[in-house]
């Protein structure tokens, strides 16, 4: 059926609950990329996410009756705040089935707005079943997040603000996928009116469903997506929302978790707000974008559009965006194990700042040294290479190594007689109550942890590294495990970085 967004999103009712957000100038962020960085503050909503805009304009064209038997929706959280709290405004219940991984934050916001809760499934796609099944069974009306054209309506009327907002010409925007309601309503609205600006759409790398859908033609289904931006872990986008993307997206941008991470950072340090990962997609974009494009004395918007944030994921993103600012670098170095050498390594740092710095005896030649240097920008740390290798110091750059960035620089220190037979494996698992223990147990009690290393960062994934100790005659048997268990991981056996320091 036809619909004429221009006019849905110029008609939709989304100011008894939303407000106007500002479309804010961002100094710091502007002056490092040689643009007029402007961020649509979405995160200023009363359920700081834009999610309420959708969710309003689609509950509150429902005829009274239907309305009033109930709404129910399924959501990793900013989505279900705008249901609840719409709910609430229009005098009727509203269920909102969330995955057991939503972080707690956006659970309690929830029933703070008079909803229901009700915790299923692992990731948004179980919640979707679970709530079309209670959908059917309870009478209830389903408030769709992304894949409704009242929806986009909704979030196209943040494409109406930015136009009214800023008159100047406007080189970019960039905006956040996950089911792609959002960039819908915005591309639908702004490419009708002013066609030139491009309208630029972000992922995450291992939530990419709307880039790999537009290059292939057709909607793809991921098998699994990273939940670190858990607002767009989505598998498949909307039949409606990949068409629309097709028309108005101009080019999808891919960032890291690092980028992202650094993005929280520069918001913050303009701003002094926290975004949640997903709602720092754009700008992590936009920076991408401009240096990519070589760009200057452009006005780029980036929407800001969720702060969400659960408080122990800091940890993470103050760790991780020193990566993506590209501002530290990780190195081992060799130098002889000789009276002087280390003097001499440490006068060709010279007055850089340190991070990190781990030296032991590796043998009666050599010695090794794991340290972190802060850095301007990736060429300094090349240039850092250059000047330690010029000196016959070997030296290997870490900066982009995980194994080294999520375990190593916390357990430098050890070659061991004992680990006769040692694996080394990395293990990626969902981040729930007893899945470590089950991650353990799992294993035969027939071989040795020789070295094990976990770390609870508040993010989407635990991560831990193993060593165990398997008899060659076994190596059967330890493959059936590898490929029993279930949970993603690497072979570390040949990383460079172990055996210097560890194997």
């Amino acid at each position: 059926m036809y619909c004429d967004y221009l006019i849905q999103i110029l008609t939709a009712r989304v100011y008894d609950v939303a407000q106007e957000t500002p479309l804010e100038y961002a100094p710091n962020l502007s002056a490092r990329l040689n643009n007029q960085l402007l961020l649509k503050r979405e995160d200023m909503q009363s359920v700081f996410s834009f999610k309420l805009r959708g969710a309003y304009n689609k509950m509150v064209q429902l005829p009274s009756d239907i309305l009033a038997q109930g709404v129910i929706a399924a959501s990793a959280g900013n989505h279900a705040q705008g249901v609840a709290l719409a709910a609430n405004r229009l005098g009727t219940r509203a269920i909102i089935v969330m995955p057991i991984t939503t972080p707690q934050v956006k659970v309690d916001a929830v029933r703070s707005r008079g909803g229901v809760v009700v915790l299923h499934g692992n990731t948004y796609d179980d919640a979707y079943a679970y709530a079309r099944q209670l959908e059917a069974e309870k009478g209830l009306t389903f408030i769709h997040p992304f894949d409704d054209p009242h929806v986009i309506a909704g979030q196209g009327t943040i494409g109406m603000e930015i136009l009214r907002q800023c008159q100047q010409p406007i080189h970019a925007i960039f905006v956040a996928i996950g089911g792609g309601g959002l960039i819908s309503g915005i591309g639908a609205y702004v490419k009708r009116l002013r066609p030139e600006i491009k309208v630029i759409g972000v992922e995450p790398v291992d939530a990419d469903a709307m880039s790999q859908s537009l290059k292939a033609g057709h909607r793809v289904r991921l098998s699994q997506v990273g939940l670190f931006a858990d607002g767009v872990a989505v598998r498949e986008v909307g039949e409606e929302t990949f068409r629309l993307c097709q028309q108005y997206v101009d080019e999808i941008i891919l960032v890291d978790t690092d980028d992202t991470c650094a993005a929280i950072k520069d918001v913050f340090e303009d701003t002094r707000s926290i975004l949640e990962p997903a709602g720092a997609l754009a700008i992590a974009a936009a920076k991408a974008y401009a240096e990519r494009e070589k760009i200057e004395g452009q006005t780029l918007i980036a929407v800001a559009c969720g702060a969400n944030m659960n408080f122990d994921r800091l940890r993470f993103v103050a760790e991780r965006a020193e990566f993506g600012e590209r501002r530290e670098a990780i190195f081992a170095v060799t130098i002889p194990e000789e009276r002087g050498s280390l003097r001499q390594f440490c006068e060709l740092i010279g007055k850089r700042n340190l991070t990190e710095f781990n030296y032991r005896i590796a043998d009666a030649k050599t010695a090794h040294i794991f340290v972190g240097v802060q850095i301007q920008n990736r060429a300094d740390a090349s240039k850092m290479v250059e000047t330690f290798e010029a000196q016959g110091f070997e030296t290997l750059d870490l900066t982009d190594d995980e194994l080294t960035k999520l375990h190593l620089r916390h357990m430098v220190g050890g070659h061991s007689p004992l680990a006769h037979n040692e694996l080394l494996y990395r293990f990626e698992f969902p981040e729930r109550p007893g899945a470590l223990m089950k991650f353990v147990g799992s294993m035969s009690p027939d071989w040795n942890i020789s070295l094990f290393h976990y770390r609870n960062n508040g993010a989407d994934y635990g991560r831990i590294v193993v060593g165990i100790q398997v008899p060659p005659h076994e190596m059967q048997d330890w493959q059936a495990f590898l490929d029993t268990l279930g949970y993603r991981y690497w072979d570390e056996n040949k990383n460079p970085a172990y055996k210097l320091f560890l194997g």
